[in-house]
């Protein structure tokens, strides 16, 4: 008898929990971190570059020389080529129904008028804001990017995004390329100035049409990123670094050693200072209430001034690294 109600009871206990799996409710994937976030929809980056003066063109971190003083990256770009890693920044804002993903591309040179160097600069950063709507899944889907060139913003959409024209006209439709079985969007940046668009050539990088032919394919990295081998290197990659990174780009937003004010890198080699970060990025005619700085500071604001259609888009921040 005793072992009938021993069997009785394990069968019961059996019972109940095939019952529980039955009705417990899904679970919610976890949030991802940020560094996972940046890395699901970090670009495809093609690089166009010169074959006057390649390295100049090739992403880099700022402290590719070994130090943070910002005013001699331009001399010392030659002597420390072979430190020109493949880099490029990320930070992350949430709301309750988006994720905001900055990605910020340096190079030591802008250089548009070399040897002259009349309208060239030190120091060298642009990049794109990239749109995520949370829609349940463990990444959400990407909605749209919008990229710096030279004080203007580009807004672009992805395939089967619902976003349409708002305060601004979309510029186009994101190319898309798989990355680890997964689809991110493709960026592109002139050589010698760097202006930052959506890519719009062929998704296969071997037949990547740069201007003169010549350019790095840059892919994704979960770890450090690669020097290019040259001008033409189509299989290079890139490491991702947090800007707002314990002793980082913002948190040396104070320091005058690489900054001339707030969000402008100091550099002294063509014109002056001239190089910001995202904190300061800025279109120059798309109104007054979008201040400079607003793609990262503010990104739900832009994104509902841009865009329309963008449903229920909350304005309020989860978190924000620049705020607060």
């Amino acid at each position: 008898m005793t072992r009938w109600r021993s069997a009785l009871a394990a069968l019961s206990a059996g019972t109940l929990a095939v019952a529980a799996l039955l009705i417990a409710p899904t679970q919610a994937h976890a949030a991802p971190s940020d560094a996972e976030l940046a890395y699901r929809w970090a670009p495809v980056h093609y690089q166009d570059t010169s074959d006057a003066y390649p390295t100049a063109d090739y992403l880099a971190p700022v402290d590719y020389d070994g130090d943070w003083v910002a005013n001699n990256n331009w001399n010392n770009l030659d002597a420390s080529a072979s430190r020109l890693t493949g880099t490029v920044y990320y930070s992350v804002a949430e709301t309750s129904t988006h994720w905001y993903v900055t990605y910020a591309f340096f190079h030591p040179r802008d250089w548009k008028d070399y040897p002259l160097n009349l309208f060239s600069h030190e120091n060298d950063m642009e990049g794109q804001l990239e749109v995520v709507r949370k829609d349940g899944s463990e990444f959400g889907t990407l909605q749209a990017v919008v990229s710096l060139a030279h004080d203007n913003f580009y807004s672009y959409v992805a395939p089967g995004s619902p976003l349409t024209d708002g305060g601004e006209n979309i510029d186009g439709t994101l190319v898309m390329q798989t990355v680890d079985g997964a689809a991110h969007p493709t960026s592109f940046q002139e050589a010698r100035g760097h202006g930052a668009y959506a890519w719009d050539g062929a998704a296969d990088p071997q037949a990547a049409a740069f201007d003169g032919g010549d350019g790095v394919v840059y892919t994704p990295s979960r770890g450090a990123g690669s020097v290019p081998s040259g001008g033409n290197d189509r299989g290079a990659t890139y490491g991702l670094v947090d800007l707002t990174a314990s002793g980082g780009l913002w948190a040396r937003r104070n320091n005058t050693e690489t900054y001339a004010s707030y969000g402008t890198f100091r550099g002294d080699d063509g014109q002056d200072n001239r190089a910001h970060a995202p904190w300061a990025w800025d279109d120059s005619n798309d109104g007054s209430e979008l201040q400079a700085g607003v793609i990262a500071t503010d990104p739900a604001l832009l994104v509902s001034k841009y865009f329309g259609n963008t449903g229920d888009l909350s304005r309020t921040y989860l978190r924000n690294p620049f705020q607060g």
